[in-house]
């Protein structure tokens, strides 16, 4: 117990006083993070629209692959992108190994499988003849997958929640592109591998919390939300209320 009382108290003490490079380790962790769950959310919600709506050779085949990236080993993608992108490897010229790039990089691969799921569910289960009724109305594309992204918002929002919680808690990957390089490429997750690696349980654990407390806040703002959303999607419009509260009700006449 001694031990995890003083890794506490360090822990609180590298808080206070920043010690370590704590939040700007954290700062990284948010930029990266949230850099490739924006990039997953883009190209996800375009390819789960095409897999729902599009019928085309193969869709069943794509469908399995999306499947089976939403729960793809971190590990694998990570060993993935290090090769292609290793300085002997196919894009080596592009020099990014062991950056910042690379690791949203490969946080984007894992994360735009989760919104891809979520997108081609939620939209395959609006009703078939809704896009028909918008086209009708002179929507171009653009608009109507706008539209459609308005009705499935509240997926959506759980999609992101669970894109952005496999991104930032992400390790193997991270490292195996990353390098966990100081004051470069180390983020909380990579942070907390290599200190618990020696023995020093205090910043690890000040990090484990600086992880914890991101992902409460970034779940608790998605869930305001998506109240909020559910909350003006199914109560009525106040005045609209009041209006019927005033209007006297109809008779029938004898």
């Amino acid at each position: 117990m001694d031990l995890v009382w003083d890794g506490l108290r360090e822990a609180f003490d590298l808080l206070a006083h920043n010690d370590g490079d704590v939040y700007e380790i954290a700062w990284r962790s948010i930029t990266v993070s949230g850099t490739a769950t924006l990039i997953s959310l883009l190209l996800g919600v375009v390819v789960g629209a095409m897999l729902a709506f599009k019928q085309f050779p193969g869709r069943i085949v794509v469908m399995s692959l999306v499947n089976t990236g939403m729960g793809m080993p971190p590990i694998v993608i990570g060993l993935i992108v290090a090769i292609i992108l290793w300085r002997s490897g196919p894009l080596g010229e592009l020099d990014l190994i062991y950056t910042t790039q690379a690791m949203i990089i490969a946080q984007t691969i894992i994360a735009t499988p989760i919104i891809v799921g979520f997108t081609a569910a939620s939209m395959s289960a609006l009703p078939s003849k809704l896009r028909l009724q918008v086209y009708a109305l002179g929507a171009s594309r653009l608009q109507m997958l706008w539209l459609l992204v308005r009705e499935v918002r509240l997926p959506l929002l759980a999609a992101m929640m669970a894109a952005f919680g496999a991104a930032i808690s992400e390790v193997g990957a991270s490292v195996m592109v990353g390098g966990n390089l100081d004051g470069e490429t180390r983020v909380l997750t990579g942070a907390i591998l290599l200190e618990q690696s020696q023995g020093d349980f205090g910043p690890a654990l000040a990090f484990g919390i600086i992880l914890l407390v991101l992902m409460i806040a970034v779940n608790a703002l998605f869930t305001w939300v998506q109240y909020g959303v559910r909350r003006d999607r199914w109560q009525p419009d106040a005045t609209a209320t009041e209006r019927e509260a005033l209007t006297p009700p109809m008779t029938s006449l004898p």
